[in-house]
């Protein structure tokens, strides 16, 4: 099994970063657009649309506010098995970290979606920094 992790610095407080992250239904909207073109909730699951053409439905397997850490669960396509999770730690004075882990099957699988985890991060920051002053501090 392929397991990627990627972490990035935030100029963003974990309570400003996690009201945006736990809204999951407007990520296409609040936290990576262009990278997700369209997300739609359907039950436990939410259909994501990216931007380069893959449709994917993630299973929501846990929203835990204490923890500021949501994962989720897709298969289909050339993925038999994909669990994912993202988390935010508080790093003081107004600045966080993200943490998303992904493991999957078949490995070979690892390098595409490594790509795509590398872009989603580096839009997720630039639309977190750009918003956070008018995010409210919940």
């Amino acid at each position: 099994m392929a397991s990627i992790r990627r972490e990035t610095q935030v100029a963003a407080s974990a309570a400003q970063v996690w009201e945006v992250v736990r809204d999951i239904g407007a990520i296409h909207r609040r936290l990576v657009p262009g990278f997700v073109t369209d997300c739609k909730l359907e039950g436990d699951a939410r259909i994501v649309t990216f931007g380069n053409g893959v449709v994917a439905r993630e299973v929501i397997v846990d929203l835990d506010d204490a923890a500021r850490r949501l994962v989720w669960s897709a298969s289909g396509g050339r993925l038999s098995h994909h669990n994912a999770s993202l988390q935010i730690v508080d790093e003081g004075d107004g600045q966080s970290r993200l943490v998303w882990i992904a493991d999957l099957l078949p490995h070979e699988m690892a390098g595409p979606i490594a790509g795509m985890i590398d872009e989603g991060m580096r839009v997720m920051k630039k639309t977190l920094e750009a918003a956070a002053p008018g995010l409210p501090a919940v």
